[in-house]
Order: C-alpha cells, then sequence, then structure tokens
C-alpha cells in the first residue's frame, strides 16, 4: 500500500506520492520489517487499477518482479506475492514463483486470490466477472495444475555427472499431462524443484467457498475481522474444517489484519488518527463504497445511515466476505456513511487499533491467547514511519512478553519459519523401509 494503509496518508508532509513505483522505499520497507524478526512481507496486488487517479497514489509493481529485487536486499523475511487465478495461466505462474523460491533461498509464498469485480474481468476480455462459485472451481483446478508442475521434478532429479555426460534422471521427471475443465497442461515446468518444494501457500478470503478452498489448500489465510468474538469464530471454523479434511489443523497458520496507530500516549495516537481522518476526501471514498454495496450512484448520502434494502451476501458475486463485514459494521454500531468511511479509512475492513505501543502490544495478546490468531499482517496507517513506530516500540513489548523472537538465528526458508514441514513430491515412490 506504498504510502501506508489509511487512504489520506499520501497527503501528510512525510509522505513520498511516488512511492508506490521507487524501489528504494520498498527495500527500506523490507529492511524495517526484517529489523524487527518479522516472519514475512505481504503484497496485496490485482490486474486491475485499484483506485481513482484523483484519490490516491495509484498502480503498484508487478509484486513478484518487485519481490524478487527485494529478495537480494533482505536475508531472512518471507516473501509473499498475490496472484490470480482468475487471470494468469498456471504454467507461468508456476515458473514465477518457483523462480522467486530459488532466488530467495527459499523464501516465497503465494497469495492465491480469485479476483472479485468487473473491472478485472473487462481487462482479459470478458463482459463481467466469472460467478464466484466458478471462480473458486477455476482456482481449484488451477492450484492442482500448478503443485503438479512444481512436483514434476523429483528433488534428486540432477544428478551432473560429468564422467557418463548424464546431467538429469529422466526417470524422475513428471510432465502433469493434465486435462480439466478448465485448463490442458502438457509438459513439466522448466524450472527444477524449489527449495521449499513449493511455496507457501496463503489465502485471503472468508466468503464460504473461501472458506472451503482455504481449509482444503491454505497454509496461512490472511483476513479481516472487526472483533474478539468474529474473530474466535472464524478461527474455530476453520480450523474445524481443516481438521474434517483430513489436515493437521496446526498446519494452518491464521493471521489478522490489524491497522495499528502508534502514539507515546493515547491522546498522541488520536491526534495522528484525526489527522489522517481530516485529510480524506469523502467524493471519492463515497464513490468507492457505493461500488463495493452495489447500490446506484447517489444512493448514500453521508450524514444518514445505510439504506434499507441492500442485498444479501448470496446476491454478491464479487467480494462477499467484504460485503458483508462492512455492511455489519455499520449497522452493529450505528454509523452514518460518513462515520462508516473514517471507520473504513484505515484498513478497508481490517480492525484498525490507535493507542500506545503498550495497548497494541496488548490488543495483539488478547486475539492471540484467546483462540482468534496465530500470528497478525502488520497494516502501519503511514509508511514508512508506522512500520518504524511499530518495530521500535511495540516489538521490544511483545519481545519482552515472549511473543516474538529477538533474532532470526540459522537462516530458514519460509516454511520453517512458519512451522511447516516441506511437502513431499506427489510423483515420488515411497521406499519401504526394511530391517
Amino acid at each position: 500500500m506504498n504510502t501506508g494503509h489509511h487512504e489520506a496518508s499520501w497527503r501528510l508532509p512525510e509522505s513520498n506520492p511516488y512511492a508506490s513505483v521507487a524501489i528504494d522505499h520498498y527495500r527500506n520497507l523490507a529492511r524495517i520489517a526484517e529489523r524487527g524478526t518479522f516472519d514475512s512481507l505481504f503484497l496485496a496486488d490485482g490486474p486491475v487499477l485499484f483506485n481513482s487517479v484523483g484519490q490516491r497514489p495509484s498502480g503498484s509493481l508487478e509484486p513478484i518482479t518487485l519481490l524478487t529485487a527485494l529478495a537480494t536486499a533482505t536475508e531472512h523475511i518471507g516473501l509473499i506475492a498475490t496472484a490470480s487465478t482468475s487471470y494468469n495461466a498456471p504454467y507461468n505462474l508456476a515458473r514465477a514463483f518457483a523462480s522467486l523460491d530459488h532466488i530467495s533461498g527459499g523464501r516465497a509464498g503465494w497469495n492465491i486470490v480469485t479476483t472479485a469485480g468487473a473491472e478485472a474481468a473487462r481487462n482479459f476480455g470478458l463482459d463481467d466477472e466469472p460467478s464466484h462459485a466458478t471462480r473458486y472451481e477455476r482456482a481449484a483446478e488451477f492450484l492442482d495444475v500448478v503443485l503438479k508442475l512444481w512436483d514434476s521434478w523429483e528433488d534428486d532429479l540432477i544428478v551432473a555427472d560429468k564422467i557418463a555426460g548424464v546431467w538429469g534422471d529422466t526417470a524422475k521427471l513428471h510432465p502433469p499431462k493434465h486435462r480439466g475443465t478448465h485448463f490442458s497442461v502438457e509438459g513439466a515446468l522448466n524450472v527444477p524443484r524449489s527449495p521449499q518444494g513449493y511455496p507457501l501457500l496463503v489465502q485471503a478470503g472468508s466468503s464460504e467457498d473461501g472458506r472451503r478452498f482455504a481449509a482444503r489448500h491454505a497454509e496461512a489465510v490472511f483476513t479481516a475481522q472487526q472483533t474478539l468474538r468474529d474473530a474466535q469464530e472464524f478461527y474455530a471454523d476453520l480450523k474445524a474444517r481443516t481438521r474434517a479434511g483430513g489436515r493437521d489443523p496446526e498446519g494452518i497458520k491464521i493471521l489478522p489484519g490489524i491497522v495499528p496507530v502508534i502514539g507515546d500516549t493515547e491522546a498522541e495516537a488520536r491526534r495522528r488518527e484525526a489527522e489522517l481522518e481530516e485529510h480524506i476526501v469523502y467524493e471519492h471514498s463515497l464513490h468507492r463504497l457505493e461500488r463495493l454495496l452495489h447500490v446506484e450512484p447517489g444512493a448514500l448520502d453521508l450524514d444518514s445511515r445505510l439504506p434499507d434494502g441492500l442485498p444479501p451476501e448470496s446476491a454478491i458475486e464479487g467480494a462477499k466476505s467484504r460485503y458483508t463485514l462492512v455492511v455489519e459494521l455499520a449497522r452493529r454500531d450505528d454509523l452514518t456513511v460518513r462515520q462508516l468511511i473514517g471507520r473504513l479509512g484505515g484498513g478497508r475492513g481490517h480492525r484498525t487499533f490507535t493507542g500506545t505501543p503498550e495497548q497494541v502490544a496488548d490488543a495483539i495478546e488478547d486475539w492471540f491467547r484467546h483462540g482468534a490468531a496465530d500470528g497478525f499482517n502488520i497494516m502501519p496507517a503511514v509508511l514508512p514511519s508506522g512500520l518504524e513506530l511499530f518495530v521500535d516500540h511495540v516489538v521490544p513489548v511483545l519481545r519482552t512478553r515472549g511473543l516474538l523472537r529477538s533474532e532470526y538465528g540459522p537462516r530458514q526458508t519460509l516454511r520453517e519459519r512458519y512451522g511447516l514441514p516441506r511437502p513431499a513430491n506427489q510423483y515420488t515412490v515411497p521406499v519401504l523401509a526394511t530391517h
């Protein structure tokens, strides 16, 4: 989010309005996060121009390309890129992520998204977005093909026997020869199996389809919840679904987003929060909210509540869970549209928290201790200053409480950092042990 997760962050005197394409900006963020011994760095993305160019810095560097550059600027931190299963081809995407995993020494992760919205669809020759169910059906087959491609080289295929003149064992190459509903992919990947076997699989979506997909495939889930109760419900439900599907619930890490606004005192933090809200251009935000809620332009009044008669989640083909979260937030807290926009300005539905470093640490520890999170995706309202404040003032509190490492220790892959095993190759024949 270039200048920060708050939509008005770019208007602050400290912000660089050209940060979205400034590689030094991203190198700085990665190094600050690594100084804070973060597990990973996560880049959102989509094949569409997200914001009105009149609203905030728009346009973003392609994330796999960007993370490849950051891999050479860091040593430990994981590198997670978002990529769509709706508007990519499995072979090219498998190759790109395998390459990133090799270049980074096993630190790559893939945030698997199906991409909601007609705007993206029309960039790829479609009149409208595919249905929610169709996108997830395609995603499941897409991932199946990508896993076959990543496994198409056995780990010990390369023998490099110079004397015999044999570089690789052809018996250990497994072309997918996939013929499915959405894809036909014949040949093996042109990149050897990567250090992690395959990158960490991340998912971001809390709808019914999203939960089913995550329970079956995901190893980390980025989610948005506003209250402890909602977060606990999501956490328990997804862990139960994972167990019911025959997977170890510890093999899926649930990471809610949190947008911290930090001050030395609570009053200072509130002042920073108010400064950001004062810089919101409500006209821009109103149009975006109307699109999210699938209402006609002009249907919302800034100083009124949301209208009755909004469609149910079942009628939404786009971002179902985010739609429901926003509507429930407005209804639960009896917010005007203006107030709702202010609440969404920092994290677009993710939990925002304003306070001192100790209060931020309390909020994080509370959710962790009470079955709502395995960790968090820290989404500073302003970058890089908000990340620096978190690393310099909240991280020491978390370390004192025994909640965060003080140093990385030996080099690890991202999977090892998350406490996850390296996946076995699906084509490798197990060898029977004899005694």
